[in-house]
């Protein structure tokens, strides 16, 4: 049996594409995702003929994907729209790839929640909420934090570190949807959605798609673009916890310990060898879970933990150099693993890390799943 160990460093990430984040009702999700595939198999140099295998998330149809991009692969697997799959489809076409179902992987995600007007809850999701009184994820997120905040004292004003070092990085961004900086009393002044969570806690809803290609570690050497390496991997799911899937009472800390110290060992890393961190930020107290569960910081602590710029370029721990979800555009996830990538290969211009040679990616949910990335 294959296990997640014998994927160190054979996996290779090797072509990286995005559209533009916005409202573009003009198109759809096919006409998105071929705009993100063409850009990534451009970035690596390689024929598109020479793909045979692709993972589609969000496409309305895989095989109308793959007619429209005019590709016949031999290893197909679509996933569902949840932001969990931004990891876990990185692994299953690792997988794929080191066990020879394919030699070249297309991984494709599209979202036009934008320009059709997506809110994730209320009446789009009828019952799915209503035992919980949830009319919307944020609520089970709100409710989380402020039993973060009755346990361990943590505050509002130390959230709002998570947003603005965020928008502080978008800022940095050309291609972030929100680029206006903001403060702490921004923050704190914002309306309230979910008490105690503002709008500026909440991610963005944007049009858009993204495109990696993977092959194998050998075949990457003498690419257009220097291999980003797949080094470590965990995973640990959190279901008997989970009354809803994207609450956790304990804020996954278990899971997220299990998922990161499995990742690091692989990887055969330690914690302080981390660059940078691209954390899912749906709503801004995961970033403050995942320092936890992580171990960045003992739990409880991770409120005094993010003061002062921690989060910031230039501080102790810099995440979600893009903006995240906050600030740059909500990609669940897929986003943060380009970000991962351009980081690694030094192209991020004004928000660049110096010498950055080791980034994480995590979501800790009822999925948790963790990434550790180099560029060998």
């Amino acid at each position: 049996m294959l296990s997640f160990a014998e994927l160190k460093n054979r996996v290779a990430i090797i072509g990286v594409g995005n559209t533009a984040y916005g409202s573009f009702p003009e198109t759809d999700e096919y006409g998105l995702g071929a705009e993100a595939f063409g850009k990534a198999v451009d970035d690596c140099g390689i024929s598109k003929s020479q793909i045979d295998g692709l993972l589609t998330c969000r496409a309305p149809d895989y095989t109308r994907m793959g007619e429209v991009l005019g590709i016949d692969p031999r290893w197909t697997l679509t996933l569902p729209g949840h932001g969990r799959m931004s990891a876990m489809a990185i692994i299953e076409a690792a997988l794929a790839l080191v066990t020879g179902r394919a030699e070249y992987v297309a991984l494709i995600y599209t979202n036009i929640g934008r320009s059709r007007r997506m809110k994730y809850g209320g009446d789009e999701f009828p019952g799915f909420w209503d035992p919980w009184g949830f009319t919307s994820p944020g609520a089970a997120n709100a409710l989380m934090f402020r039993r973060h905040m009755a346990l361990y004292g943590t505050t509002t004003r130390q959230l709002a570190e998570v947003s603005v070092a965020f928008r502080y990085h978008a800022g940095l961004n050309p291609g972030a949807v929100m680029r206006k900086s903001i403060t702490i009393e921004d923050h704190e002044n914002a309306p309230l959605i979910v008490a105690p969570l503002r709008l500026l806690d909440y991610c963005l809803i944007n049009d858009g798609a993204i495109s990696l290609i993977m092959t194998t570690a050998d075949r990457a050497k003498d690419l257009r673009q220097p291999p980003v390496l797949i080094a470590g991997v965990g995973a640990q799911d959190n279901f008997r916890n989970s009354s809803i899937p994207i609450f956790g009472i304990d804020f996954w800390y278990d899971s997220l310990k299990k998922a990161g110290d499995e990742s690091y060992a692989m990887a055969g890393i330690e914690r302080s060898d981390v660059d940078a961190l691209m954390c899912y930020d749906h709503f801004s107290p995961a970033a403050l879970f995942a320092l936890e569960g992580l171990g960045y910081c003992p739990r409880g602590e991770a409120g005094p933990f993010v003061e002062g710029g921690t989060l910031k370029l230039g501080g102790k721990l810099p995440m979600n150099t893009d903006g995240g979800h906050l600030s740059n555009s909500y990609m669940q996830g897929w986003a943060l693993n380009i970000e991962a990538v351009r980081q690694l290969r030094g192209e991020c211009g004004e928000r660049q890390i110096p010498k950055c040679e080791v980034v994480q990616f995590i979501i800790g949910s009822a999925c948790t799943r963790s990434i550790i990335y180099t560029n060998g």
